[in-house]
């Protein structure tokens, strides 16, 4: 005999589920893949972390950010600039 007991219903005054409209599946894959790239060449680059910041137009803070995983931090564009900023080769072709 089970104890658990079955709750079906909702409460009117609760608060609706949280959601981040702006972050659907398919954006978040690719954040997450750029995300992966950029910790990768940061780690293998000569570069600190404020210098990546600078020459990528970028606050400082925004490369914490990425470090630290806070993809809803950073636009796809933000990431595929600090990727064009430490790939050599995206910038010699």
């Amino acid at each position: 005999m089970s104890t658990a007991s079955h709750t079906c219903h909702t409460d009117p005054s609760d608060p609706p589920p949280r959601r981040c409209p702006d972050l659907d599946v398919r954006d978040l894959e690719q954040r997450t893949r750029l995300m992966r790239i950029i910790t990768r060449l940061i780690a293998l680059s000569d570069l600190g972390n404020r210098d990546i910041a600078r020459r990528a137009g970028l606050p400082m803070q925004k490369v914490s950010d990425l470090l630290a995983g806070r993809l809803e931090q950073l636009t796809i564009d933000e990431l595929r600039t600090l990727r064009r900023t430490i790939d050599p080769e995206l910038t010699s072709s």
